[in-house]
């Protein structure tokens, strides 16, 4: 059933001012809800989430002199790299849209509003709803006879653009490709195919949001998140559809899932939004759960005030790393732009109170918004680096403030 295509209900969300006793007031009361639409066409094509069930997606009409610009945003939420994990996620709301919310709230870069989002707002905005578990990349299936999983992200790509296409997005004359999390991974991965569905005489950019994964070794010396994507890529068969100039020039070509091997053969102007400090990664590519079993990063995670000094010294050689993978693209990209900030955060475009807010997080008194709308409109050049941890006071360090909320975090990143 196809739900209010293109149709959007402004609501007041008032959970918390009635559980005070008191209304709403202001701007920041406001959401903007979106409809649910499924991708009807989608089967002539292969396309399914993982139970089989039609990808979707949520598109809030632009207008004015933003009729014809397109804003695409992958939704992010972690993987799944082994059958197990990727039938409890086809039975949730990252492996069906059945299980899916069938309105979503449009924030941030997403908003509709000129206050909140200057340079977008009034774009034709879309938000791609991720149900295959592997950054819209996969192009398999597994049945045994008893269980059956659809991996099939490239044709989800695939059948969502071809549904937008006659919509308006066929004649855009802007276009952005962005994404948060695993959908920033899915920026990288589908950039340069987004550039070729669109005129050849469109601005077509790409903005990938705490999607530059690194590849390093994590306090153990283990390259875990490399040991986690290997079996997504073969189980879900991922290879086939990462860049080819990549995976031609490279001894182990799963490694073109990396965007730090990749970023090089994109050839589409691309910003890359990302803290150094990238919560997720701190988790789960520095120290993850294996490289400390006793623990004695727990305080840490929680709160960076409460590392101890050689925790610190690791952290910034982290960042070290993340500077250097990018440095290439730093002082030699043309078309580039990056905004990388010192912040405990993940995920940054999609919240209102860090993409453009009187006290959102700043490098040289600028916000993110900002940053990325002089990039995509050429008003400067916008390579912002930020000093190390803890310079910068206007950071919003989004860790949970228990060691109970922090596991349940980290494991919906993870597994979504």
């Amino acid at each position: 059933m196809e739900i209010m295509s293109g149709r959007a209900l402004r609501l007041v969300l008032a959970l918390v001012a009635v559980s005070a006793g008191c209304a709403p007031t202001g701007v920041w009361s406001e959401r903007l809800l979106v409809g649910m639409t499924l991708v009807r066409n989608a089967p002539a094509i292969g396309a399914y989430c993982l139970d089989g069930s039609l990808p979707a997606y949520h598109l809030h009409r632009g207008f004015g002199a933003g009729a014809n610009s397109w804003l695409l945003q992958f939704e992010g939420g972690g993987w799944c790299n082994d059958v197990e994990s990727c039938l409890d996620r086809a039975k949730s709301r990252r492996g069906s849209t059945r299980y899916m919310s069938k309105y979503e709230v449009f924030s941030g870069i997403l908003s509709n509003n000129a206050s909140l989002n200057p340079d977008f707002y009034n774009w034709n905005r879309v938000k791609l709803r991720y149900c295959d578990g592997a950054s819209f990349a996969g192009d398999g299936k597994f049945d045994n006879g008893t269980s059956l999983l659809y991996f099939r992200g490239q044709k989800i790509w695939d059948a969502i653009i071809l549904d937008l296409l006659p919509q308006g997005l066929g004649n855009a004359h802007k276009a952005l490709l962005s994404g948060c999390s695993a959908g920033g991974l899915s920026v990288f991965l589908h950039c340069d195919s987004f550039t070729r569905y669109l005129p050849t005489n469109a601005s077509v950019k790409c903005l990938s949001d705490a999607g530059f994964f690194l590849d390093a070794r994590d306090i153990s010396s283990n390259y875990t998140m490399r040991s986690f994507f290997k079996p997504l890529i073969s189980l879900q068969g991922v290879q086939k559809n990462l860049n080819a100039n990549c995976t031609s020039s490279i001894r182990y070509p799963n490694l073109c899932f990396f965007p730090q091997y990749a970023l090089k053969f994109i050839t589409t102007p691309m910003f890359i939004l990302n803290s150094a400090y990238d919560v997720f990664q701190f988790h789960h590519i520095l120290v993850p759960p294996s490289a400390d079993p006793r623990g004695h990063w727990n305080r840490c995670k929680v709160n960076a005030a409460a590392c101890n000094a050689a925790q610190i010294q690791i952290l910034q050689g982290f960042r070290s790393r993340m500077i250097g993978a990018l440095m290439f693209f730093l002082e030699f990209s043309r078309s580039g732009g990056m905004f990388i900030n010192s912040c405990f955060a993940h995920c940054q475009s999609e919240s209102q109170d860090t993409w453009f807010a009187p006290d959102s997080p700043r490098i040289q008194n600028k916000t993110i918004a900002e940053a990325v709308g002089d990039w995509y409109f050429s008003r400067r050049i916008s390579k912002e680096v930020d000093c190390p941890y803890p310079c910068d006071r206007t950071c919003h360090n989004l860790i949970p403030a228990t060691s109970d909320s922090q596991a349940a975090y980290i494991t919906d990143l993870l597994k979504g």
